[in-house]
């Protein structure tokens, strides 16, 4: 079917929603195009897009045929897992709290029982909530960081853990498999709603109850250290206040992104990966004399950190706060002979190499997963059952950690704590968290760790996009900015070289990355966004100081930006 037959299927349906019948009448040729021809895929992280009319946006009928498609996968694994039921819950984004109870509505048409928050609460609650009531699985409905366009779609094993593609593929072959996503309903009548439980307060003490129980020092001094903390609008200002303020920490939250305002109207972004997320917390961090500012993004399972040193506020990468994380929490448990057998800690192909340096100081083992803390919360899981490694840390470049497993997701709450706890005892010793950091490099050599992106829109962006991912594996790269290729590795393809050698690529699903490892030891990766339409190139270099490994990762900048272009 065309993109313009779609868009006549929608608009003479009698079951269209009104609002979204209006802005079709709005739409011209190219949007019409961009918003009907294809369908809106699950990615990286579940089901993320535009908001609007159309097959390739985020509205009430994509959730629904969505939701549709889970339910009959429910239903294939028998009456428990309809019974144990699903555990939903949303964040501030427009829609986002009708979309979760429309969910819960269709789900019970299927004789599925349906918990739903009340209000707004973080991603890393609901994957507590899945396993906390022992439910067959969740959903959450949040576009994480992405702009307020976007809204999205993230759906839970029964593990707290989103679905790994081996699970997803079988729901996504059931929500292709419903041809009309207008004829889905969600009308329900008084007996279907008894299947659905509204949940609140139970659920809130339990987490922060076991968020609380992260802390390795717990009577640290915390007297003389301010913290300014926001949660960008988002699901994290009550969980995270609550918690450091139980704790005994003296928190200053941005009180003009308190609100869960959906437009994000007192903040440039609500992504800490980019500099204005912390806009407004640097100018009330200077005002306050502050030592940290804690930074969540809109669900709450990222967050930034920016600390006070030489009287000026240095922001930290996702690489950066993970590195003082992993010393601080490995230093503290070797410490006091916490250190289990066998520990073990995870990232992904495209995290730094100083943690994993950091964390083979303390006899820690480190395993790498595909981008998606679906993949390390399914190896957590797994570690769980045979016991062959104990879980100690788990964190990707992207501004995700998780402390401990109790959540099997990212979870900016733990992070916060762990943070403000860390920075506190090194308050004590005379030390920022930016002098722990300066310490990892003298140790173990200087990083620059960096992400450039290149955005590609619509279904011209999307084909463009292919065909920069189809040119590097027809022309492999041999060398970056004057750096040869020692060795490569091709997620899609499942192969790695080095020199002329060439054989399988093993322990990693199927996935669109290419990685490119230097002769200096620097490296460099390739990756469609599986959540925004975007290419992402990520650069690791080592050097013997700052400005070397700066100068360095500049120039391989340089080149791939252009090949991007």
């Amino acid at each position: 079917m065309t993109a313009q037959e779609n868009y006549e299927r929608w608009l003479n349906s009698p079951n269209l929603d009104p609002t979204l019948k209006e802005e079709l009448k709005e739409m011209d040729e190219k949007a019409i195009t961009d918003a009907f021809y294809t369908t809106i895929e699950f990615g990286t992280a579940g089901m993320r897009g535009l908001m609007g009319a159309g097959t390739n946006r985020i509205n009430i009928h994509t959730i629904r045929k969505a939701t549709a498609g889970f339910a009959e996968y429910i239903k294939e694994n028998g009456e428990d897992a309809m019974k144990r039921g699903i555990a939903i819950g949303y964040d501030n984004r427009h829609l986002s709290r009708e979309f979760a109870f429309d969910s819960a509505n269709v789900l019970v048409k299927y004789g599925i029982t349906s918990y739903v928050f009340e209000s707004l609460r973080p991603t890393p609650e609901l994957s507590f909530a899945v396993r906390h009531l022992n439910c067959f699985g969740g959903i959450m409905i949040t576009a994480s960081h992405n702009p307020r366009e976007y809204n999205g779609y993230k759906l839970y094993d029964e593990k707290g853990c989103q679905l790994i593609p081996s699970l997803a593929d079988q729901v996504i072959a059931k929500v292709n498999a419903i041809e009309d996503e207008l004829s889905v309903s969600a009308d329900v009548d008084e007996e279907e709603k008894k299947l659905i439980t509204v949940i609140g307060e139970g659920v809130d003490r339990v987490y922060y109850d076991n968020v609380k129980s992260i802390q390795l020092n717990p009577d640290v001094p915390k007297e003389n250290i301010k913290i300014v903390f926001s949660p960008e609008h988002g699901t994290a200002n009550v969980p995270v206040r609550t918690i450091l303020k139980d704790c005994g920490y003296c928190v200053i939250p941005v009180l003009e992104q308190c609100d869960p305002n959906p437009d994000f109207a007192n903040t440039p972004t609500p992504n800490p990966e980019q500099p204005g997320a912390y806009e407004l917390a640097l100018e009330y961090a200077k005002k306050e004399d502050a030592d940290i500012i804690l930074v969540c993004d809109p669900d709450a399972d990222r967050m930034g950190v920016g600390a006070k040193h030489n009287g000026e506020y240095v922001v930290l990468t996702g690489n950066q706060s993970g590195s003082v994380l992993i010393e601080y929490i490995l230093s503290q448990l070797t410490e006091k002979g916490l250190m289990p057998e066998n520990p073990v800690m995870f990232n992904t192909v495209v995290t730094s190499d100083l943690g994993e340096k950091l964390a083979s100081k303390y006899g820690v083992e480190t395993e790498k997963t595909l981008t998606g803390f679906k993949f390390i919360g399914d190896k957590v899981a797994k570690y769980e059952v045979n016991h062959a490694k104990n879980y100690v840390f788990g964190y990707e470049e992207s501004y995700g950690s998780l402390i401990k497993p109790f959540v099997r997701d990212k979870d900016a709450p733990q992070a916060c704590l762990m943070l403000a706890e860390a920075a506190s005892y090194y308050k004590a010793q005379g030390k920022t968290l930016v002098d722990v950091l300066e310490d990892c490099y003298k140790e173990l050599g200087y990083y620059s760790e960096t992400q450039t992106s290149t955005t590609l829109e619509g279904q011209a962006g999307a084909a463009r996009i292919q065909e920069i991912m189809s040119s590097l594996r027809k022309d492999r790269l041999n060398e970056i900015a004057g750096k040869k290729v020692v060795a490569w590795q091709d997620f899609q393809t499942q192969e790695e070289g080095k020199g002329e050698e060439v054989k399988p690529l093993e322990g990693f699903p199927v996935s669109n990355v290419l990685k490119y490892f230097l002769e200096d030891g620097s490296w460099v990766a390739v990756r469609p966004s599986g959540t925004e339409p975007k290419v992402k190139v990520y650069y690791c270099v080592r050097g013997d100081s700052h400005e070397e490994a700066e100068e360095k990762g500049k120039a391989y900048q340089d080149v791939m930006v252009k090949l991007m272009a």
